[in-house]
């Protein structure tokens, strides 16, 4: 049987939101909840949280964290991961960032069936996207699928573009797909991501998945209805306590 490590990457510098892994939500640190969602991943055989960061590693263990220590030079998750994939045994890893207390345990079991599924390189999440705001908002990565169901492209822009129709009417003629940034790799392909030179369209969208998409490499996707609640300001985490308080994030 195929083991399954599920990392769970967590730096404490944020321009926006300084140490907001360590932050309070609901009595816990915002890295705790995420780390408890992770443990009821039924497929998953391990969970490690990965830092740079002493006083986040402190923070971890006490609540009874598996912690490997990374080089605060890494840019990413997926370098983080990928900087410590010898001490990390498994056949298929999935990336759960450490600000997304909302994460859904059931989205990332899911993630782990398709890959034994399809036995895919990667393998990440979309939703449908019902919002024309949201379709055309530089902030909200979108997604265009192959019929069976690869990733074809991820761009900030609206793709595809529906020729001779008028924008605000695109997402009533066709689906719209927006990419949930949670991401699985087999053991081949996240040890082989250090040897993957940056590309100009990671560098001319500023998003990372485009480097694998550049050399060669493809996603799998999976639907889900999940929309992710990430803490990346002081705005996000008021609004995460009070989503805590009235107990609606619960999975």
């Amino acid at each position: 049987m195929p083991t399954i490590t599920l990392c769970i990457p967590a730096r404490i510098a944020s321009t926006r939101l300084p140490r907001k892994v360590l932050l309070d939500l609901g009595g816990k640190p915002v890295v705790q909840h995420v780390w408890e969602r992770a443990k009821r991943v039924r497929q998953a055989d391990r969970v490690v949280l990965l830092t740079d960061s002493e006083e986040v590693a402190i923070a971890a263990r006490a609540f009874g964290a598996e912690v490997l220590m990374t080089d605060p030079a890494c840019p990413s998750g997926t370098a983080r991961m990928a900087s410590v994939i010898d001490h990390l045994p498994g056949d298929f890893f999935l990336n759960v960032q450490g600000d997304e207390p909302f994460i859904e345990p059931n989205l990332l079991d899911g993630l782990i069936s398709r890959w034994k599924e399809t036995q895919c390189r990667l393998v990440t999440a979309v939703s449908k996207i019902h919002a024309s705001e949201r379709l055309h908002a530089a902030s909200v990565v979108k997604v265009v699928r192959a019929e069976n169901g690869e990733a074809l492209y991820f761009s900030r822009s609206p793709i595809p573009h529906l020729r001779g129709v008028d924008p605000a009417e695109w997402v009533q003629r066709r689906d719209y797909w927006v990419h949930i940034g949670v991401y699985g790799y087999d053991r081949a392909t996240l040890a082989g991501y250090a040897q993957l030179a940056p590309t100009e369209l990671e560098a001319a969208e500023s998003l990372e998945q485009l480097r694998f998409l550049a050399h060669g490499l493809t996603f799998q996707t999976v639907v889900t209805n999940y929309h992710p609640i990430a803490i990346d300001t002081p705005e996000d985490l008021e609004a995460a306590r009070r989503l805590m308080a009235q107990g609606s994030a619960n999975s």
